[in-house]
């Protein structure tokens, strides 16, 4: 049994930021940090005070977490970058929110003193004789220390506090994972005269500074009388703060808007769950119950707010069962025949919508990365003015578009005319042309709705409709969604600039119209967009002849039992240039250690070389992988690397990449990307060094000795969100059950009013529980509930035996 923690948090935008430079103004990002380790940073927002950023991110963290904090940063060009404020929310906080917060939250000071991290291993026991009792506190290690030194580590050493006495260890230098081994002594004779609050054990970590104070690294504290009835406590111990120092500073600093939401599930072995995939199958493959389907119940139970989580984990049980395709057949199916009026079919978000759309994003991401890449990043680099509107256009800008010192309203309207048709142009020739990329899965889905809306809605007056509804998935919820906001599908790492936005803007526009196949065109507010209103009708008619080349295809059989896994083994997950250190080149300047090469990672493989053209490759198996970490900026002096460990046949074989990415972002997402593909790999490290092997020492916790246990926890599970999650039925049916279980009694209620219509209509004397427990005997609902009573019991079964298991450590602070 496990347990997944899934943390989604939204940066949505800030307001009354103060100005950190002399115009008056501030470049404000954002970091994210959970447990003081960056996993997200949003884009600049340049000379703003109240900047809008609407990034989004989830992260799976299956051994849990504390904090999740947001610092606001301002950026500079020259310098370090000034911090503005932070806010913190604790584990605790958020999971005390069932629905989630999304609230405005003003922004505290960063106290150094706060800013602690890491672990201690001690060990605490009192020893009794007939004359005295003494306290032996036993200091091992830490690990994960804050680092607070230039060099990006500390000197740590431990000073205890107990009973009017005072102790301290020896320094370790230039480390963030200190091993004292050191043994402290404490007579307790007296202590029952102390106050009650003073009865503690105060285990401090500093950091020894030559000039200047020391800084505060962090501390745990523990109760004394708890001690002396239980045997020795021994562990690892958060290290937490002097104590919550921030004052209410009236928003001085600002504040933001952010939306957090978590959710903690305990995933049962796949055996239990079996009942509930069994039924979801059956749902899907025995003819319309209509009312009384599993997928109906869903579709009735879910909220707005849920029916996109349902939808996504939905298709990923049906894609793990090779179902995917008469799933969402059988819901358009439904749809289709419940729409009265084709004009409305598939424009509200109900289960089918969301499925179908869910389903393009999991199956169809590295097709639409194929096709609107190029032209995306040629948008992004061109920079181009472009405004067909009179009442935003500006000449200022304008002038950038010709060598004359002025420029006319006309000229700003032709010349943004022009480069938006060839935009245009681009964006739909790829599109057209790209039968054969698109996955075969999207294009038999495409195939079934259209025959289900053309047996629907059968007649010439209706000939559009089958067009209409593959046109509004393909192009209204996948396309053009993807060129408006670009890095919320991957295909750029920035926010387009407010130029950019404009012309993805209206290119989405377009792009909108000819999936609505031009039926809007002239009817709208934007007449100042007729101009392109030619080229549109123009690809309307193509675009005709290219969903049918879609959906001609030659056998469904090929297409029928589709691949249980997401990608084809050959197919690349995610691929760029970085920098790979050379392993050999020891004694060299640090920047001639690191060469740039380009990477491409499979489901298989690992390989890179010199460039994307070259034909030489290096190549990692992805099954010898062995852990996949972060390294400290103190081991190169350089930020933002990983190290990816793997093993050769023997045991003891292992070697270590050194890769430095770009940015923390691009750093994170190959963590993900390379911890996702090696996730079910045999011989995962539970330990590694996040230090390097220099000078005949590892720089983290400098110990000599090469092949000696890592000093740090691997985080070989923690991961983002995104469309490349591998699937994992176990985890999606527990999801979907947590659905369920909130409506438990709507469930149970319409089971009591289908077992009252079912009966035979006598008035006879049987009891209403009586009847109720009977019910239809083959009744899905039955089954359901059912199902979801054995999960519960199952639940509190496991629940009461980590109880049981679990060590109390009540006392312990």
């Amino acid at each position: 049994m496990a347990r997944n923690t899934a943390l989604y948090f939204r940066l949505v935008e800030g307001k009354n930021l103060p100005a950190k430079d002399v115009s008056g103004t501030s470049d404000p990002y954002c970091i994210v940090k959970v447990d003081n380790e960056a996993v997200a940073r949003t884009a600049t927002v340049w000379r703003d005070l109240n900047p809008f950023w609407g990034e989004e991110f989830t992260l799976h963290l299956p051994l849990g977490f504390h904090t999740l904090s947001f610092y606001v940063m301002d950026e500079d060009t020259i310098g370090h970058d000034d911090v503005i404020g932070k806010i913190s929310l604790t584990k605790e906080y958020i999971a005390s929110q069932p629905r989630g917060i999304d609230s405005w939250i003003n922004l505290s000071c960063v106290d150094p003193d706060e800013e602690v991290q890491g672990e201690i291993y001690l060990e605490l026991h009192i020893m009794q004789d007939q004359h005295r009792s003494t306290l032996h506190c036993h200091v091992l290690e830490a690990r994960d220390l804050a680092p607070r030194d230039i060099s990006g580590t500390s000197d740590p050493f431990v000073r205890i506090f107990c009973n009017n006495q005072t102790s301290e260890t020896m320094v370790i230098k230039r480390t963030r994972f200190p091993r004292w081994n050191e043994v402290l002594e404490f007579d307790l004779r007296g202590i029952e005269e102390l106050d009650p609050v003073d009865q503690i054990i105060s285990i401090e970590v500093w950091d020894w500074d030559m000039v200047g104070k020391n800084d505060f690294l962090g501390r745990v504290w523990f109760p004394l009388e708890p001690l002396q009835k239980s045997p020795a406590i021994t562990g690892w111990f958060r290290l937490l703060p002097f104590g919550n120092s921030e004052e209410e500073n009236g928003g001085k600093l600002g504040s933001l808007r952010v939306k957090v939401n978590l959710s903690e599930e305990r995933i049962l072995p796949s055996v239990y769950y079996q009942t509930l995939i069994q039924l979801l199958v059956e749902s899907i493959q025995s003819p319309d119950q209509g009312d009384s389907s599993l997928l109906s119940l869903l579709e009735e139970i879910c909220s707005a707010e849920s029916r996109q989580e349902v939808a996504v984990k939905l298709v990923k049980i049906f894609l793990g069962q090779g179902l995917a395709v008469t799933f969402l057949d059988k819901l358009n199916m439904r749809e289709v025949n419940w729409t009265g009026d084709p004009n409305t079919l598939f424009r509200s978000n109900s289960l089918a919508s969301k499925s179908m759309e869910q389903y393009m994003k999991i199956v169809g991401m590295p097709y639409l990365h194929e096709v609107l890449r190029p032209i995306i990043t040629r948008i992004f680099e061109e920079k181009r003015y472009v405004e067909l509107d009179p009442c935003k256009i500006d000449l200022n800008r304008g002038r950038r578009i010709s060598f004359k010192s002025s420029v006319s309203e006309q000229q700003v309207r032709e010349s943004s005319l022009e480069s938006l048709k060839g935009y245009l142009g681009d964006i739909m020739d790829a599109i057209l042309g790209s039968v054969e990329q698109c996955p075969p899965g999207m294009r038999l889905c495409f195939k079934q709705l259209h025959k289900r809306v053309e047996e629907r809605f059968p007649g010439p007056s209706n000939q559009d409709v089958k067009y209409a509804a593959i046109s509004g998935f393909l192009f209204l919820r996948f396309f053009a969604p993807a060129i408006l906001t670009p890095k919320l599908f991957h295909l750029q790492e920035h926010h387009a600039d407010p130029r950019t936005a404009r012309t993805l803007l209206l290119l989405a526009k377009s792009v909108q119209s000819i999936g609505n196949l031009g039926q809007q065109l002239g009817y709208g507010k934007e007449q100042w967009m007729s101009p392109l209103h030619p080229l549109i009708q123009q690809s309307v008619g193509k675009l005709r002849d290219f969903l049918d080349r879609l959906i001609d295809m030659e056998s469904e059989a090929e297409c029928g039992q589709l691949s249980r896994t997401l990608f084809h083994p050959s197919v690349t997950i995610k691929e760029g240039f970085l920098h790979k250190r050379k392993a050999e080149a020891v004694n060299l300047v640090t920047r001639f250690t690191f060469k740039k090469r380009y990477f491409w990672l499979s489901s298989q493989t690992l390989s890179y070389s010199k460039s994307p053209d070259w034909q030489v490759r290096a190549t990692i198996p992805v099954h010898r992988i062995c852990a996949v970490e972060r390294v400290d900026e103190n081991a190169f002096q350089q930020p933002n690397m990983m190290q990816i460990i793997s093993q050769d046949s023997e045991p003891q074989g292992g070697h270590i990449m050194y890769i430095q990415c770009k940015n923390v972002n691009e750093l994170n997402q190959w963590l993900s990307a390379l911890r996702k593909v090696s996730l079910c790999n045999q011989r995962l490290l539970q330990t590694y060094h996040p230090g390097a092997y220099r000078n005949s020492h590892w720089t983290c916790c400098l110990q000599s000795d090469r092949t000696v246990r890592g000093c740090s926890r691997t985080h070989l599970a923690v991961t983002l969100g995104d469309w490349s999650d591998p699937l994992d039925p176990d985890a999606e049916a527990q999801v979907l059950y947590r659905h369920l279980l909130l409506a438990k009694d709507v469930l149970r209620n319409k089971f009591l009013e289908d077992a009252e219509s079912g009966s035979s209509g006598k008035s006879d004397v049987r009891s209403h529980n009586q009847k109720s427990a009977e019910g239809p005997v083959s009744s899905p609902l039955k089954r359901l509930l059912s199902a979801m009573e054995d999960l519960e019991r199952t639940h509190q079964t496991f629940e009461r035996k980590e109880r049981e298991e679990t060590p109390n450590h009540s006392h312990c602070t």
